[in-house]
């Protein structure tokens, strides 16, 4: 995998992985400011010729490194993220229900987005 580049496009909204000047996945996500500020990750991607590389796994790593960095949470909706850090509880912290529960009414405020 040392070929591939992890940014983050914020305004978008994706954490992308990029190999040869190509996004070859990403992560769609939003940021949540109230009650706490979260990242929420909601979909997931890779190319299917880029699969089995384990690029969606860099990918939620650099998420919750992201989050950690700027003292916010993640509230995994996204099911390969919320896998991902059921796996990976050290590097993964749970957030609260309340926390759960304003992304989840954020999101279906918001279906258009996603």
């Amino acid at each position: 995998m040392s070929d591939i580049e992890i940014r983050d496009d914020r305004p978008a909204g994706r954490l992308e992985a990029v190999s040869g000047g190509e996004v070859v996945g990403r992560v769609e996500y939003f940021v949540l400011d109230p009650p706490d500020r979260a990242l929420v990750p909601v979909h997931t991607i890779v190319e299917p010729a880029h699969e089995g590389r384990g690029i969606a796994g860099s990918l939620a790593r650099e998420l919750y490194a992201v989050a950690r960095r700027e003292g916010a949470s993640v509230v995994p909706l996204c099911p390969y993220v919320s896998g991902w850090a059921a796996r990976h509880q050290d590097e993964a912290p749970a957030p609260g229900a309340a926390l759960t529960g304003a992304a989840e009414k954020w999101l279906a405020a918001h279906p258009e987005r996603f």
